[in-house]
């Protein structure tokens, strides 16, 4: 993918990866726009305010987009949230309905609202994002793990669906990325954003591009199933369940 001199969306590009990404994109010479609930914090890129789970807020996000940028046709579906979860809890629920929401919903929701122009322009790109967790769970956030197992598999249909109109759909397989200090603290083994972004974007501007972004990190939970280590894995990140209240 050239990310040069293109007209690019972020929805959930104002902080972490995102904005990270946004920047990449905007250092090559690309115009970027990206989307949040809080842009007030936003500096150096332009920004609208989205809220992915309300239908409303992402048609008036698209049309304040497509009316300041006719031109776009790179979208990057990138908002979600991690919820831990106690299965063992039925109010557990509450976080389950906010992750699917966001993560997959929220997905599916811009990804509608933006197809029929880049159908339009007959060429463009949809970037969606899932995770390492989407092919090896993480138990003490099921849900999440579930959207991106979901969005995974809707992406697949997304470009099967869009072959043949120009459109490319390319899907970003992060793993664990440390996108603060705090992050990096509680997580020392997640990989630093800059070697992240450094690494996924030089995957991402190969000709072709590949339809699955793997850095290298992220490529022992995308095929632990096919190397057998699958159980291993998750029993080791199952580990993390002693962290609920009373394990």
């Amino acid at each position: 993918m050239d990310i040069s001199g293109r007209t690019v969306f972020i929805a959930g590009g104002t902080y972490g990866i995102g904005r990270g990404l946004a920047q990449r994109f905007i250092d090559a010479g690309s115009t970027v726009v990206v989307g949040g609930r809080d842009i007030d914090r936003v500096e150096g890129v332009e920004a609208v305010r989205i809220d992915v789970t309300d239908p409303a807020s992402i048609a008036a996000a698209r049309d304040e987009v497509l009316a300041k940028h006719p031109d776009l046709d790179v979208l990057v579906t990138m908002a979600g949230v991690m919820l831990a979860e106690d299965l063992r809890d039925p109010a557990h629920i509450a976080q389950a309905e906010t992750t699917i929401a966001v993560n997959l919903l929220g997905t599916i929701r811009v990804i509608d609202a933006f197809t029929p122009h880049l159908l339009g322009r007959g060429a463009g790109d949809i970037i969606t994002v899932t995770s390492g967790i989407a092919f090896m769970p993480f138990p003490l956030m099921p849900t999440y793990g579930a959207t991106k197992a979901g969005v995974h598999s809707y992406t697949e249909s997304l470009r099967a669906q869009l072959a043949g109109t120009g459109i490319h759909v390319t899907e970003l397989i992060p793993p664990a990325v440390a996108t603060s200090d705090q992050q990096a603290k509680l997580n020392p083994a997640a990989l630093p954003l800059d070697g992240y972004l450094d690494e996924a974007v030089g995957l991402l501007t190969q000709n072709p591009t590949p339809n699955e972004i793997i850095v290298e990190r992220a490529l022992p939970l995308r095929w632990a199933e096919r190397d057998g280590t699958y159980a291993e894995l998750l029993a080791r990140r199952s580990e993390s369940l002693k962290n609920l209240p009373g394990r």
